[in-house]
């Protein structure tokens, strides 16, 4: 792939054999950024897991201790008893069978569908195409709620919703380029302690095989995962 000079340079100053200690990776990732906007910082895990297994799968949410640095619009679904609340709260869109119908229509302006149960019957119809987007609302990652109000407040302050993919990766926006050093490394410490604890009991062999942090546009950075938890690193 023919990358451009930007990215040539910064990709230059890592060493791609090298696995970094945390600390070092952070303040590499903050210098190897070169867009003109505030890029994301990304956290990849390559687990030893067997995603086939529904016992091995992982998925829910987790608030990240300074925020993911993300703005994002929030759809909720709900009956008309809850409207004027989900508003109140933050909720970018809300409606009921008018926004069920919109979607089905092709509408998907939005990042994150929160629904209340009474609800999922309709949204239910919408499998095929919020499914193939993974954007439709599930308990398990904490999108379909009673309390609406509280759920929109937590995901517009930075709860962040997670799920492996197919190839047993699992990935999370810690943090934006702007963030200090210090900031990134505690969203760093919560993920990576988060990840230690869901691991499945029935996965055999090495848990992280790897570990992957970037920016949106720029190049990866291995770190070291046995050391990962010296806090001095």
């Amino acid at each position: 792939m023919k990358r451009g000079k930007n990215y040539t340079e910064k990709s230059n100053t890592v060493d791609r054999e090298k696995l970094y200690l945390p600390n070092d990776a952070v303040k590499l990732v903050k210098e190897s950024g070169f867009a003109k906007f505030d890029e994301s910082i990304e956290l990849h895990f390559n687990l030893g897991i067997d995603p086939r297994h529904a016992d091995q799968q992982l998925r829910g949410t987790t608030t990240l201790p300074h925020g993911s640095g993300k703005t994002i619009k929030i759809l909720v679904v709900t009956s008309a008893g809850k409207v004027e609340e989900a508003k109140a709260a933050g909720a970018d869109f809300v409606g009921s069978d008018d926004v069920v119908e919109k979607i089905q229509k092709g509408w998907l302006d939005f990042d994150l569908i929160l629904a209340t149960p009474d609800m999922m019957g309709k949204i239910g119809r919408l499998g095929r195409i919020l499914g193939a987007k993974g954007l439709m609302p599930n308990p398990k990652s904490g999108t379909v709620v009673q309390d609406i109000a509280k759920a929109v407040k937590e995901f517009k302050s930075g709860k962040v919703e997670y799920r492996n993919d197919k190839a047993g990766l699992l990935h999370f926006t810690i943090g934006k380029l702007s963030f200090n050093e210090d900031a990134i490394r505690e969203n760093f410490d919560a993920i990576y302690d988060l990840v230690l604890k869901i691991k499945p009991s029935k996965a055999k062999g090495i848990y992280i095989k790897s570990l992957v942090l970037c920016s949106t546009m720029g190049p990866g950075i291995q770190i070291e995962t046995q050391k990962v938890k010296w806090k001095e690193n």
